[in-house]
């Protein structure tokens, strides 16, 4: 869900390059190139098996034209891979910096969970990864909210916050955080998207049709 969220929040524009931070399999990556097919896309991912993955998945969807794999670790930071800056950066950082909080379903899945440089290195990954001007769009843990914009603050403005929620009458449980590098607007605080009715198993409305690449989650 939080891939396909992701995928549906790229506006990238015909000539952009979009890299992501922590690729895992290409869900994300994938799914955003679907949607913007004259972007080049370039997906970052440490863990080797991953990463062949990823590339199986690209060229199994005919991407490979502009869609690149690289294995590398964000905790090495942008200039090790000696890139020229992107015109945008995506990313769903691991949720927990803490050990004692991760609840991971298996141990070898805990590279996706566990942020061994905490939410600080994947913020200032993607903000390196970028130009002035360009974008940063992380999904996370509303509760990591404050922690986010506080980590990207120094550096980028112009914030616009997306909130997830289960239901309309819950709290949100993910929020997508844009941010524009050197942006100086205000922050914008968007609409809640709602992921389930209280009737029935279903998605809402808008959610099956993001789901199924029907429509973007725009940033209005």
């Amino acid at each position: 869900m939080d891939a396909a969220l992701l995928a549906a929040t790229c506006d990238a524009r015909p000539g952009d390059r979009v890299i992501e931070a922590g690729c895992g399999v290409g869900g994300a990556l994938l799914g955003a190139a679907s949607r913007r097919p004259d972007t080049r896309f370039v997906g970052l991912e440490r863990d080797p098996a991953a990463a062949t993955l990823a590339r199986g998945n690209v060229a199994l969807n005919g991407l490979e034209a502009r869609v690149e794999i690289i294995e590398g670790d964000v905790e090495a930071g942008f200039r090790a891979l000696d890139l020229p800056l992107f015109d945008a950066a995506i990313s769903n950082p691991p949720f927990f910096d803490d050990p004692g909080a991760l609840r991971a379903p298996a141990a070898e899945k805990s590279g996706a969970w566990m942020a061994d440089g905490g939410l600080a290195a994947w913020t200032v990954f993607c903000l390196k990864a970028v130009r002035e001007g360009g974008t940063v769009t992380l999904i996370h843990r509303a509760d990591r909210l404050g922690d986010i914009l506080t980590l990207l603050a120094p550096k980028a403005g112009s914030f616009r916050i997306r909130p997830i929620a289960p239901f309309a009458d819950a709290p949100a449980k993910r929020v997508i955080v844009r941010a524009i590098k050197t942006g100086k607007a205000p922050l914008v605080l968007l609409p809640p998207l709602v992921l389930h009715e209280r009737e029935g198993a279903g998605h809402t409305v808008r959610a099956e049709a993001i789901l199924r690449g029907e429509t973007g989650l725009g940033w209005s």
